[in-house]
């Protein structure tokens, strides 16, 4: 008789661990307390047009990498997706001048050389240092914990140029990446896509994955690439329970037996994974004594471990607009909360034909937003969080005309979501949709897969690993099942 496993959570992370459960011999069930699952890879339509959530770009599009062999695993991408076509990574704007990081980096070192001439050395510098991190996959085989001696030789030798970008990128953050160039639109460009406080090798990594070809955006974006592995887990017999939330792990005698719904109704299983946002599984489902004394103490240090989250806007207006990909820019200052912001950027989704009525196309906006202003925006009462966001459109719409002015009278409303979005409908601490932020001065926080206390129970989603994101999220769930084979001294190569 097979063994049943029960998985808390629709998201990535839960559907890998279905999928790989199913590949493995186990019956999978997923509970999702939404009505669809996907989590945070998710979008939905407004007025006639699509709302991209999520893929920025997908880690792992190089049919060479291993992270492509999950994403195949999944059902996500294959042989013949068809990717958007984009030129760049972003470009910025200060003042008059302007600057763009292109896919092409022969392209970006002459731009910026041709902008900044007095930062020649370093600029040279940097694009070589991309270069090396182009060589940067995630590992995603095993577990790093599951890893032997001959795993991290081979690992090494298929990165043997990423020792370089750390030792020089490794320990400084993205500010004093920035101190290094002296132009004005150069430091801004360092800083404008991550958080300043980021591991400057974190930047560099970033564009590499799409300068390499292993970063590109499958047309259709994150909501149809959900439906094809939800469509993928349903093929193989895995069983989908949506607007089915889940109130508690059950555990007696120190072994996880399954869970309870919300309504009452009780869930038995041999094997339980939580494939939801670390802090409700401990804070909700189990119990904050289970909580390792490390996360506990970045649960409460924010200042030390903060997560990024973002007050969004979406838009419609003609597809005749200028502005192409994504553009960061000044703009007069808001103000949200005690802070405020005098930078936004408009990302143009013209690349994807499907996302809005012919002859239109959809732009989105985003103000970075970090704990304390999670913190302004959960003070606030109902209505005072409405106010708050008709004024915050009004004013983030005046903004982007004036950069803009093209768009005037062309520029129509279609949503809008800040923090608390995401924690209402995924759970998300502090409205966070990446793990812990990788600062340079903090020690990583380190997830082995279990509950110290807790037997039969696993933990998938991008927590599990810096920085959390996609990747993270699909290979936590093939990780839980080969610690679960591994446990029933089973091979783990699936």
């Amino acid at each position: 008789m097979k063994k049943k496993i029960v998985i808390i959570g629709g998201g990535i992370g839960g559907l890998s661990a279905g999928i790989y459960a199913l590949r493995s011999g186990y019956d999978a069930v997923i509970y999702e307390k939404n009505p669809v699952a996907g989590g945070e890879c998710i979008g939905w339509n407004r007025k006639g047009c699509h709302i991209d959530n999520c893929i920025h770009w997908l880690t792992g599009t190089n049919m060479n990498t291993s992270l492509w062999k999950i994403w195949n695993t999944l059902g996500a991408i294959d042989e013949n997706t068809p990717y958007a076509e984009t030129e760049k990574f972003y470009t910025t704007r200060l003042g008059e001048k302007e600057v763009t990081l292109w896919k092409d980096l022969d392209r970006t070192e002459k731009e910026l050389i041709a902008a900044a001439p007095e930062d020649e050395t370093e600029i040279r510098k940097l694009i070589g240092y991309v270069r090396y991190a182009e060589a940067c996959t995630v590992p995603v085989d095993k577990p790093m914990d599951m890893m032997s001696i001959g795993d991290y030789i081979k690992l090494g030798k298929s990165m043997e140029n990423m020792p370089k970008v750390m030792k020089e990128y490794g320990k400084i953050d993205l500010n004093q990446l920035a101190e290094r160039f002296h132009s004005p639109v150069l430091k801004k460009m360092i800083v404008d896509y991550m958080p300043a406080e980021y591991t400057a090798y974190s930047f560099l990594v970033s564009y590499a994955t799409m300068t390499s070809g292993n970063g590109n955006i499958p047309v259709g974006g994150s909501l149809a690439m959900t439906e094809r592995i939800i469509g993928r887990f349903r093929e193989m017999g895995g069983e989908l329970h949506t607007n089915a939330s889940v109130k508690k792990i059950i555990v007696e005698n120190g072994t996880a037996g399954g869970v309870e719904l919300e309504n009452g109704e009780r869930i038995t299983a041999d094997i339980v994974i939580s494939a939801v946002d670390t802090s409700l599984m401990y804070g909700k489902f189990l119990g904050r004594s289970y909580t390792p004394k490390d996360w506990a103490d970045a649960y409460e240090h924010h200042a030390d471990y903060p997560v990024i989250s973002g007050f969004q806007l979406a838009f419609v207006t003609d597809d005749t607009f200028s502005g192409s990909d994504t553009i960061f820019f000044g703009c007069d200052p808001i103000k949200i909360g005690n802070r405020s912001f005098d930078r936004i950027y408009v990302k143009n989704y013209g690349y994807d034909k499907s996302f809005a009525p012919e002859g239109k196309t959809v732009i989105q906006t985003n103000i970075s937003q970090t704990d304390v202003d999670y913190l302004y925006w959960k003070s606030l009462s109902k209505e005072e969080y409405k106010a708050k966001k008709q004024e915050l459109i009004a004013a983030v719409t005046e903004r982007v005309i004036k950069e803009f002015p093209e768009l005037d009278g062309k520029l129509e409303f279609l949503d809008c979501w800040t923090p608390l979005t995401y924690e209402r409908y995924c759970g998300a601490y502090h409205g966070g949709y990446m793990a812990f932020v990788t600062k340079p001065s903090i020690k990583k926080l380190k997830c082995k897969g279990t509950v110290k206390g807790v037997k039969n129970l696993y933990i998938a989603g991008q927590w599990i690993m810096s920085p959390g994101g996609l990747p993270v999220a699909a290979a936590s769930g093939k990780f839980a099942i080969q610690r679960i084979l591994r446990k029933e001294k089973r091979p783990i190569d699936i």
